[in-house]
């Protein structure tokens, strides 16, 4: 039941990041601001675009692992990827501007990568 209810998650963040990165490519700076940085007002979109892409491309992923029964390789890519969360909290705390509030879905990322990761990588199917 626990391995059932993590790949039900992991599809779900799969579909959020989804969700997320297309925010980047339509709404740049909305989603800037929602990711907790600001940007000079120069009109130049590359980080949201590559952001946005890189979080599509996740998302993907996770819904084509969980859709083809790859819970192994969704398992390993959870894990692995909690490096991402990681790493955008650590930017994300390194501007004066931002504290806890700009950190929280950061750290709810990571969370939800590692926890569920572990579960899809040492739960073993029920049959």
């Amino acid at each position: 039941m626990t391995r059932k209810i993590s790949i039900a998650i992991a599809f779900l963040t799969g579909l959020a990041l989804i969700f997320l990165g297309a925010g980047f490519l339509i709404a740049p700076r909305t989603a800037e601001a929602a990711y907790g940085l600001r940007f000079a007002d120069c009109g130049d979109y590359s980080f949201h675009y590559i952001k946005g892409i890189r979080d599509i491309m996740s998302g993907l992923l996770m819904c084509l692992f969980v859709l083809t029964r790859q819970t192994k390789a969704l398992g390993m890519t959870l894990s692995v990827g909690t490096i991402v969360p990681v790493v955008d909290m650590l930017i994300v705390l390194s501007k004066p501007y931002n504290g806890l509030p700009q950190a929280i879905p950061h750290i709810s990322a990571i969370i939800i990568c590692s926890v569920l990761g572990t579960i899809l990588l040492t739960v073993n199917p029920t049959k």
